[in-house]
């Protein structure tokens, strides 16, 4: 009996034994797997992850042939044969083997101000024959908290692509050589701090000799642009160069792109196009501009210290106190997501059509994207399109910061209360005063300083490793409205008054395919047409919703025409026609009546492109000009695309088949006979 219960005991001993090894082989393999096949576990992941957005459409879909959807979604006819063309027309030299010395440069400033500067960088680089060492992006050093994995350039680019995609054009290192990376730590090399949009012949006098003398220069570049927009006719290939950088060398880091392309790929899931749409409200831009009463609490003293700041700084010449009400009537001040909404829904799109809110965060937080939520039901976002994980994994291994967090020092007069309470007299005694609250700051939060001090408060390293995922945010944003169906911006002005985020993205668009729907409406005159029904503007009229519809209609061109003399002065990159472009003859203008030009050559005309494609570009296929314009007038026919607006968000098809239909071809047939 007793050898039973002793071979029972060494029989589950053994089997217990078995189990355990077989838990840690089990462990160690799993281990294994998340370790080498990282590729596949975020495929996997991905594929099974349920997102926050859930799409809620009509039952019916339009059709791509009907005239509804050619008019909201179809390309812009007086477009089609505008192509880019970057590269160069005529002569164009390798970069020589004899450099005339090394230009290391530090770029500060946000996600437009950076891509700005590399372009120009690169432009000067070719310019003064130097060779050029792999920009530094300030936001992105390693003193800024981010993962030690990345370089600065590489944090938010590929350098390889970089490098290779300019061999033929300008010299570029990765690195300083030894002996002047030593010189410059110890600050021996000449330091150059740029100013916006200099002149290449500031280059060439002052730049230049020092370069040939020490070998090596430094330039400081933060306002987005060391060079100016337009160039002389006979420097045109740098032109072309910085083309070739923004759209065709700079690429985001490969995680990141593939972020961004499975974001693009859940946006197009549902088999629907969707609108890109950039708020443009950030701090600076609404304190640069006066526009601090567009908020009637906390955020508007928050605008005016930051105005203040900038006074402080020379980045503003202007008063402190702007009449914001009347800088929003002259069209200086950002349409609100609200009037962006109202625009999109009076020209036709309906409640359920997709808006990717795009370019970092909306000063005022989400409660001012409530009412565009309330117009729209499929708003969305980075956020709702991706985890956490998927974000937290282009960010690379950081350290935590939490231990490190800055700890403001207690005052002097809790110290003194301490002592006092240590060397009192005997027990019962008081309680000791409360430890010191640490001084910190959120960066998006309700700013407790502004009261205290006229200055703004430094940054953690906990915001500036904010800043520097901001940039990653941004390439993503970038991405997704480049590519977008539709774009429209509410603003085109950053916080120093040059061209910002939506401004390049436009400038992107028209580079890549110029005949994509890229509304760019005049604040000025959309403020005048909403100021004309406020009090009533979800029951607007037909005649109001005709004037919406010919204004947004007319963007498409006249804000095109409009930018080429407004943006283009400030940024290339926002209006890269006609240097970088071309046209592609059109068969049919060749056989129309000479003495009548079409409203195609008009508007090349009216952009300034006179450069013919390349003859391999002559085989695409071509939409006649009669077809372009039957098909623009059956758009203006339709009826159907007046009564969206009039339908409530919630109600879907009620209250559409209220309106009288005969009413509703009168409103058409007016609007046709004054379009023209």
């Amino acid at each position: 009996m007793k050898e039973g219960k002793a071979f029972l005991k060494s029989k589950m001993k053994w089997v217990g034994l078995v189990g355990l090894v077989l838990s840690v082989f089990s462990l160690f393999v799993h281990f294994l797997l998340a370790r080498f096949t990282e590729d596949g576990f975020s495929e996997y992941q991905s594929s099974i992850t349920i997102f926050s957005w859930r799409p809620v459409f009509e039952a019916t879909d339009l059709s791509r042939t009907s005239p509804l959807y050619r008019r909201l979604w179809g390309p812009v006819g007086q477009l089609e044969s505008l192509q880019s063309h970057a590269n160069t027309k005529g002569y164009y030299a390798d970069p020589g083997a004899q450099s005339s010395g090394y230009i290391f440069v530090r770029i500060q400033g946000g996600f437009h101000e950076i891509r700005s500067s590399i372009c120009d960088v690169v432009a000067v680089s070719r310019f003064l024959n130097a060779t050029l060492v792999v920009p530094e992006i300030q936001q992105t050093t390693s003193k800024k908290g981010i993962s030690s994995q990345f370089k600065s350039f590489a944090y938010l680019y590929n350098e390889e692509t970089f490098m290779a995609a300019l061999a033929k054009d300008v010299n570029i290192v990765k690195t300083l050589p030894k002996s002047l990376k030593s010189a410059r730590r110890n600050k021996e090399i000449p330091v150059f701090r740029v100013p916006y949009a200099a002149s290449p012949y500031y280059y060439l006098h002052n730049v230049l000799p020092i370069l040939i003398k020490h070998s090596v220069v430094e330039l400081v570049v933060s306002d987005g642009g060391c060079l100016q927009a337009i160039l002389p006719p006979d420097l045109e290939e740098y032109q072309s160069l910085r083309c070739r950088v923004a759209f065709h060398a700079l690429r985001f880091r490969q995680d990141v792109q593939d972020l961004a392309t499975n974001i693009l790929h859940r946006l197009r899931a549902p088999g629907r196009p969707f609108i890109a749409f950039d708020p443009g409200m950030t701090r600076d831009a609404l304190a640069y501009h006066g526009c601090s009463e567009l908020f009637q609490d906390v955020h508007a003293e928050l605008i005016q210290h930051r105005r203040a700041w900038m006074r402080k700084r020379g980045i503003i010449k202007g008063q402190l106190s702007v009449n914001s009400a009347k800088q929003r009537l002259e069209g200086s001040c950002p349409l609100t997501p609200e009037e962006v909404g109202i625009l999109l829904r009076a020209y036709g799109y309906s409640w359920d059509t997709i808006i990717y809110v795009s370019g970092g965060e909306v000063f005022g937080g989400q409660r001012t994207l409530i009412p565009l939520h309330g117009l729209f039901e499929n708003v969305v976002d980075r956020t709702s399109l991706s985890t956490s994980w998927e974000l937290s994994r282009i960010y690379g291994r950081e350290a935590n910061l939490d231990e490190s967090y800055p700890r403001a020092p207690p005052s002097a007069q809790v110290e003194t209360k301490l002592d006092a309470w240590k060397n009192s007299g005997p027990r019962p005694r008081p309680l000791p005063p409360p430890p010191a609250r640490p001084k910190t700051y959120n960066i998006e939060g309700w700013w407790g300083w502004v009261a205290e001090s006229d200055n703004e408060p430094e940054s953690t390293v906990v915001e500036l490793r904010t800043n520097a995922h901001k940039l990653l945010w941004e390439a993503i944003d970038y991405t997704v409205a480049v590519e977008a169906d539709v774009f429209i911006p509410g603003f085109d002005s950053d916080g120093k008054g040059h061209p910002n985020f939506a401004s390049l993205v436009m400038g992107h668009r028209l580079y890549q395919s110029a005949a994509s729907k890229t509304y760019r409406p005049d604040r000025k005159e959309v403020v005048r047409l909403l100021d004309q029904i406020h009090g009533h503007i979800y029951h607007a009229n037909h005649s109001w919703l005709t004037s919406i519809r010919r204004h947004m209609r007319s963007s498409l061109i006249d804000g095109l025409i409009e930018a080429s003399n407004k943006s283009k002065s400030s940024s290339l990159l926002s209006h890269p026609v006609p240097e970088c472009s071309c046209l592609r003859p059109n068969p049919s203008e060749t056989l129309s009546n000479a003495s009548t030009p079409s409203v195609h050559l008009q508007v090349h005309a009216a952009l300034g492109v006179v450069h013919r494609c390349p003859a391999w570009m002559d085989g695409e296929k071509n939409l006649s000009s009669n077809e372009k314009d039957n098909e623009e007038d059956i758009d203006e026919n339709d009826p159907s695309s007046s009564r969206l607006f009039l339908q409530h968000a919630g109600s879907h098809d009620a209250g559409g088949e209220d309106i009288n239909l005969k009413e509703e071809s009168q409103f058409e047939d007016q609007e046709e006979d004054g379009g023209d």
